[in-house]
């Protein structure tokens, strides 16, 4: 099962990619940009529950493509960026392993625990 959530992660990873390409912007920029999700991260300097609450925000496709679809309906390319890096990390991230948070703990996922 994990090979068959890691492949349809990829398809959609690789859909990012694709809808990135039908943005204004040079491919230098998809690679600068694609870990600022992690910025989610910050919120466990104070404590678990604000880290996964944080983590989760960037980290929830759904977000991602609402903020992309807002961008094509209010013909703004930079929130259409936004919502493809967001979606595009999310899916690379889960490709990993690290799926969202509970407030249990960093190492506590939707896709189980980190490193078992």
């Amino acid at each position: 099962m994990k090979t068959i959530i890691k492949l349809e992660e990829l398809a959609m990873f690789l859909l990012g990619i694709y809808f990135f390409s039908l943005l204004p912007y040079p491919w230098w920029l998809f690679l600068a940009l694609i870990l600022v999700p992690d910025i989610g991260i910050l919120g466990y300097l104070f404590n678990d529950r604000l880290g996964a609450i944080t983590y989760n925000i960037f980290h929830h496709k759904g977000l991602a493509i609402t903020i992309y679809l807002m961008g094509i309906y209010l013909s703004l390319p930079l929130w259409q960026l936004a919502g493809t890096l967001l979606f595009s990390h999310a899916s690379l991230d889960r490709i990993f392993g690290y799926g969202l948070k509970f407030d249990k703990g960093f190492k506590f996922t939707h896709l189980g625990e980190i490193g078992k």
